[in-house]
């Protein structure tokens, strides 16, 4: 967009490829030719950007610094829009890399968390001792306590086999029974 013409003042936005998820980084960029131009750089300032952070913002400034003195003499305008071009399309590619990184760290993170969940204490005899000692007296103890309940209920049934270890006649009554 021509923005003047004495001196003559235009503005170019560059975009960059898309990348993944179609994103883009966008800048607009101002240039005004001066008197002596191409013999002498043209003024140029980044007018505005979309998804660039302030150091890649510097970074294509210096770009167009170093372009502006390599191409002295010529016609550079092209040749710094196209610069810019590239930086924007490795600065995309910059943050697709750093997504893939983080989705890896984020990876790698997990297993980590899923290996120390399966990492327990290991196993030594004292250890194991220890732990069977207060095994047994929580059995006991709940052992204890169900037969306080069973007590408190009036559940003393007895099994079959306690009734007839009991009682002796029991073993002949189905056959009485069945006399009958």
């Amino acid at each position: 967009t021509v923005l003047s013409e004495k001196p003559t003042t235009f503005t170019i936005t560059v975009t960059s490829e898309a990348g993944e998820n179609d994103e883009t980084v966008q800048t607009t960029l101002k240039f005004t030719y001066r008197e002596k131009y191409p013999d002498e750089a043209p003024l140029y300032e980044v007018v505005s950007q979309e998804n660039l952070d302030d150091s890649d913002v510097m970074d294509i400034i210096k770009l167009l610094e170093q372009q502006a003195e390599e191409n002295l003499g010529m016609v550079m305008i092209f040749t710094l829009v196209s610069a810019v071009q590239e930086k924007l399309n490795e600065i995309v590619d910059q943050i697709k890399t750093r997504r893939e990184e983080e989705k890896k760290q984020k990876e790698r993170e997990a297993e980590e968390e899923e290996k120390q969940r399966f990492h327990g204490t290991p196993v030594t005899i004292e250890n194991f001792l220890n732990w069977k000692a207060k095994f047994d007296a929580e059995l006991l103890e709940i052992k204890r306590k169900k037969m306080k309940e069973e007590e408190q209920a009036g559940k003393n049934k007895l099994s079959g086999k306690q009734l007839f270890e009991m009682d002796h006649n029991l073993d002949t009554s189905d056959i009485q029974f069945l006399e009958e």
